[in-house]
């Protein structure tokens, strides 16, 4: 897998430049397709962790012009070393390695605080090429029901780290998450950062303000959904960490991205605040679960769920329909059916 997974990503690399190798792997599709080259199942979360620790081994700055930092579980938090040894083997100033490390922990904090959907990052890989350009690939695992999610970061289409920041979320989208890097979420973000700059005093207060709405959980703050066993995960703290809050008084954050790049500030804060800006200021966070994409019709395996057959037969039905109804020739017709039929057994309704 290693030496294979050298052979293309030199390729690639020779041919469209590192760029255009962080965009490939940045793209959702072309990841599940690289590891399945690779020889891994496609279906399985483990693709992530096995493809990222393959091209760690296989690319290198002096041969590729590229570096891997980073990985699964323990590995994660070496990042900063490891970015701080190949920036200097790109030959990159101490500014531009900071900045680096700052953005390697900010995807992070971003992807396991301020998207609160139950998963819990264990797998992060931070990939720089030259001139300082970067792809975050990172991975998180589900406690319930042991579902993974992964995440796709790119430098060239990441204006802002906060507000819609991802390439691509691969997972099973949930009905009901908290997004604060939603577009719809500026309004709480901002009212946030306004709260907490405030005095911690003028915070217990607002708290205390709220109890008597015997507000004990979010699933009270929530409109009403089908599958409420979702909210488990979006209970309200039991309690605020003043320390953390003073802390935050103390450093007196200009925006919501240096509110959540302060240390201590964590799911519970970022609930706790999102939940008081509604109550106090009317200021609505989103709601949307950001994953972009996921299982069409199920897995063959049962996961995340079973195939949905009717659903696939269905869909090719549509397919076939509007292949013969485009206003083509003949013979593209026929090779556009011929094309089709390949994926479609004959007895598909059965």
């Amino acid at each position: 897998m290693r030496n294979l997974a050298k052979e293309i990503s030199s390729i690639i690399i020779d041919e469209y430049g590192s760029g255009e190798f962080l965009a490939r792997l940045s793209d959702p599709y072309w990841f599940q397709a690289f590891g399945c080259v690779l020889g891994y199942d496609w279906h399985s979360s483990g693709v992530t962790t096995v493809v990222t620790g393959i091209l760690k081994q296989a690319l290198s700055p002096e041969e590729h012009g590229m570096a891997v930092c980073g990985g699964k579980g323990r590995t994660s938090r070496k990042t900063p070393e490891e970015i701080a040894k190949n920036a200097e083997t790109f030959g990159f100033t101490d500014q531009a390695m900071q900045r680096l490390t700052y953005t390697s922990k900010m995807t992070a904090k971003v992807d396991n605080t301020a998207i609160q959907a139950g998963y819990q990052l264990y797998h992060h890989a931070f990939i720089i090429a030259e001139k300082g350009k970067w792809a975050v690939i990172q991975q998180g695992m589900s406690a319930k029901d042991r579902t993974a999610r992964r995440y796709h970061w790119l430098s060239d289409r990441t204006s802002s780290l906060i507000v819609e920041p991802h390439n691509a979320i691969v997972g099973t989208k949930c009905p009901i998450a908290l997004n604060m890097t939603a577009k719809d979420s500026e309004g709480a973000r901002k009212a946030s950062v306004d709260i907490a700059k405030e005095p911690t005093t003028k915070l217990i207060r607002q708290l205390d303000a709220a109890r008597p709405l015997r507000q004990k959980s979010l699933r009270e703050w929530l409109p009403k959904v089908e599958a409420p066993d979702q909210l488990r995960i979006l209970n309200m703290p039991r309690g605020i960490n003043w320390k953390t809050m003073k802390q935050i008084y103390d450093f007196q954050p200009s925006n919501y991205e240096e509110l959540l790049s302060i240390k201590g500030v964590g799911p519970a804060t970022v609930r706790g605040l999102a939940l008081i800006g509604e109550l106090v200021y009317g200021e609505k966070p989103s709601w949307e679960d950001p994953v972009r994409y996921s299982f069409a019709y199920g897995g063959k395996d049962g996961v995340p769920f079973p195939v949905d057959r009717r659903a696939m037969d269905e869909s090719v039905q549509m397919l076939r329909e509007v292949v013969k109804a485009a206003r083509i020739g003949d013979k593209e017709r026929l090779r556009s059916l011929q094309s089709l039929r390949r994926f479609v057994p004959e007895n598909a309704k059965s």
